[in-house]
């Protein structure tokens, strides 16, 4: 499997480029508005073809590049539930398997970050891969204090359902903001600072007072995400 991280710096994105050898098809995960000649480029220049385009859910810091992507390349494109986006090809479910050539990406729904948040899980022969979104970061988690966030979902998504994979399942977030690249299921039980109140209860009233300052682009961003990115004609 091919696979690649892309960074985007104004927003602290990770996107993600997965593409089959055999087929050569490709996925994009999290992709951003403004890096889509970074990311048609890069698919030329490894021979691949963009099958689908997905988000883990509907962001608040950046503007989406599923709409464009979808008119550049036909691609499918997947976020949050069937409905939920209505210019989207599709939307994402609990146990749902997306298919990219050889790659079969599973689908978590993993709420409480916001209330429409997914994780993938791709498994290449031995090693797993998860793309947690902003459900879990390397040392940390997503926010829970907007679009629906509830820290007793994000408890319930990080300790009953992320924190069972093997330990050695690799973990790539939607973001970082100091620096990390990657790291483990294992790494992360370990050190995350987020992940040591003993108890839910403690867990909750940490995530309600973190006190953090909306991201300066929610109030276009949200919007313009339920629309694939489209600030003013509402459809991708």
């Amino acid at each position: 499997m091919i696979i690649r991280q892309l960074f985007e710096r104004e927003s602290s994105t990770y996107t993600y480029l997965l593409g089959d050898e055999a087929s050569r098809e490709a996925v994009l995960i999290d992709p951003v508005d403004t890096e889509l000649d970074l990311y048609l480029r890069l698919l030329s220049e490894l021979d691949l073809r963009l099958v689908a385009a997905l988000d883990t859910h509907v962001h608040a810091d950046h503007i989406t590049a599923l709409g464009a992507l979808r008119e550049r390349t036909a691609c499918t494109t997947m976020v949050g539930f069937a409905g939920e986006v209505d210019c989207a090809s599709e939307g994402l479910e609990e146990g749902k398997i997306i298919r990219v050539g050889g790659i079969a990406i599973d689908v978590l729904y993993t709420p409480g970050h916001t209330d429409d948040s997914f994780c993938f899980l791709v498994q290449d022969g031995a090693t797993r891969y998860l793309f947690s979104g902003d459900t879990l970061l390397i040392r940390g988690t997503g926010r829970t204090d907007f679009q629906n966030g509830d820290p007793a979902q994000l408890y319930a998504s990080l300790h009953r359902k992320l924190l069972l994979l093997p330990d050695d399942t690799w973990v790539y977030p939607a973001h970082d903001y100091k620096g990390w690249t990657v790291s483990t299921i294992g790494e992360e039980k370990r050190t995350n600072p987020r992940l040591e109140p003993a108890t839910e209860a403690a867990f909750i009233e940490l995530m309600n007072n973190l006190d953090l300052p909306n991201p300066k682009m929610m109030d276009v961003a949200v919007p313009a995400n339920r629309a694939c990115g489209r600030q003013a004609e509402g459809r991708g």
